[in-house]
């Protein structure tokens, strides 16, 4: 499959912010790229080359919609972690998709998942809404490809976070100080999924994918001293203040969900889930993540000078 013919992509989540860099991306390389949302307008992120539809996904008319005569889709699941839902969502999507005659489904779970079953809302959910596109989905013709991401460079630019980086030194953030994680900036998912819907051979393929390193929070901190020129430290925050000071910007219920990855992180249950896969996804989808202090380097932090934490 090449990349130089033009897709019609429909793009579900693309008004958050992974799902956002993925229609940015695909719009940037001149493909057609639609999606749906329920924000008024002006509520809207700026998607420039993007076509937004007011929608819902819980309407399969709406989704149906979305889906006519695309080619491609990227999905990206909203902040929603009630099984019921989220089964409807994915069960919808993969019905469009077949009914659309879609040709390639790439699935962004937004989590690792672990191997076992948990009691973990945004793990199982994502496992569900998997299982859903891969069953409804086989024997259909629409190929199916996954990745699942570990964790987002791009949460530690933020207003939680940035003031603290800059003016204290201090890099506060909810996994153990010694668990490995191969954080992963919003662009090279969005360069990962990009390259899902277009390399040839990997249908029916899951992609742990992660960034060019795999870092304990030490290492994490050494990075960022490097990209911003000074000593950083890292300080391992607890779990259950992560998902209080979230609670204030996104609700409890969305909070809640996702901060259950990180009080399953502190169990140690499985310290290496969020680790990079050596290269192997990255060489197999031919995409090269940015190095952390060259991201950091990159980030306009005086923007945060100054500020209180």
């Amino acid at each position: 499959m090449s990349d130089h013919i033009p897709m019609r992509v429909a793009v579900v989540g693309a008004t958050g912010f992974q799902g956002g860099a993925t229609a940015r991306l695909l719009a940037e390389r001149k493909h057609r790229v639609r999606t749906l949302s329920r924000k008024p307008a002006a509520d809207r992120p700026e998607l420039p080359g993007v076509s937004v539809a007011g929608g819902d996904l819980g309407r399969y008319e709406d989704v149906r919609q979305l889906f006519e005569g695309a080619t491609h889709a990227a999905v990206m699941l909203p902040l929603v972690y009630q099984a019921e839902k989220v089964m409807r969502y994915a069960q919808y999507i993969a019905k469009a998709a077949r009914e659309s005659g879609v040709r390639r489904l790439v699935y962004n779970a937004n989590t690792r998942i672990p191997d076992r079953t948990t009691n973990v809302a945004a793990f199982e959910t994502r496992r569900l809404a998997e299982t859903v596109f891969r069953e409804s989905l086989a024997q259909s013709g629409v190929e199916v490809v996954v990745v699942r991401p570990p964790v987002y460079l791009d949460n530690l630019f933020s207003p939680w976070n940035g003031p603290a980086l800059v003016n204290e030194g201090v890099l506060a953030y909810p996994l153990p100080a010694d668990a490995p994680t191969a954080w992963i900036s919003h662009r090279d998912l969005a360069e990962a999924v990009y390259a899902a819907l277009t390399v040839d051979g990997v249908a029916g393929r899951t992609f742990d994918i992660g960034g060019a390193q795999t870092l304990t929070g030490h290492e994490l901190a050494t990075a960022f001293g490097r990209g911003l020129g000074r000593e950083i430290r890292y300080v391992p925050l607890e779990p259950l203040v992560f998902e209080q000071g979230l609670t204030q910007i996104l609700g409890a219920e969305p909070a809640a969900g996702i901060a259950g990855i990180y009080h399953y992180m502190a169990t140690g249950l499985e310290p290496r889930l969020m680790a990079g896969d050596t290269g192997a996804s990255a060489g197999a989808l031919s995409v090269k993540p940015t190095p952390v202090d060259e991201w950091v380097a990159r980030q306009p932090w005086q923007m945060w000078s100054g500020e209180q934490s």
